[in-house]
């Protein structure tokens, strides 16, 4: 089922102030955050495709995370964002705690792998994002609940999503490959 209808843009209220700014990356992006989740299949997909195996390894500084530990960290936040929009959709009430993405990068050794197969994998995670946002209409979408100690909302995270992708293909444009396409 493809949604006929626009995801509206949630109320601060949905969210806890650390979320607005992919928010806000998002709604620079467009009115829609399924379409822009889309969109960025192509052009993300295409940043991350333009990128040698030899490169994926760059670090911009010492500490920094490789090209291919951002891939991994889009795909682990990705999963976790959606399985908060799923748990609060279907009106789960518990508590759903933050995550460390700095442990999870570490515990992952991502550098260990292709940045194909990251790239491969973090495609099967979009499409299931889309998916499940295509098929959640208007009511589930606004249930709210706790996410990392405060308020989110399931339509929130439709936007979190796109716009926390935004944010990381900007600093791999910016800081990593030299303000170039890939």
């Amino acid at each position: 089922m493809e949604r006929t209808d626009v995801i509206t843009s949630p109320d601060p209220a949905e969210y806890a102030p650390y979320f607005g700014r992919y928010i806000e990356e998002a709604r620079a992006a467009g009115s829609d955050p399924v379409a822009l989740m889309k969109t960025q299949l192509d052009s993300t997909g295409a940043l991350l495709d333009g990128v040698s195996e030899e490169r994926s390894t760059y670090r911009y500084a010492p500490g920094k995370w490789s090209i291919r530990e951002i891939a991994g960290h889009l795909i682990d936040a990705e999963r976790i964002f959606s399985c908060r929009a799923l748990r609060l959709a279907r009106g789960d009430q518990a508590h759903l705690p933050g995550f460390d993405e700095n442990e999870f990068v570490a515990a992952a050794n991502f550098d260990a792998r292709t940045l194909r197969s990251l790239t491969d994998e973090w495609r099967h995670v979009r499409r299931a994002t889309i998916a499940l946002f295509e098929g959640l209409t208007e009511e589930p979408l606004a249930r709210t609940g706790t996410a990392s100690n405060g308020p989110m909302s399931a339509r929130a995270l439709a936007w979190i999503i796109p716009g926390h992708e935004r944010h990381h293909a900007d600093v791999l444009r910016a800081r990593y490959l030299g303000g170039r396409a890939a």
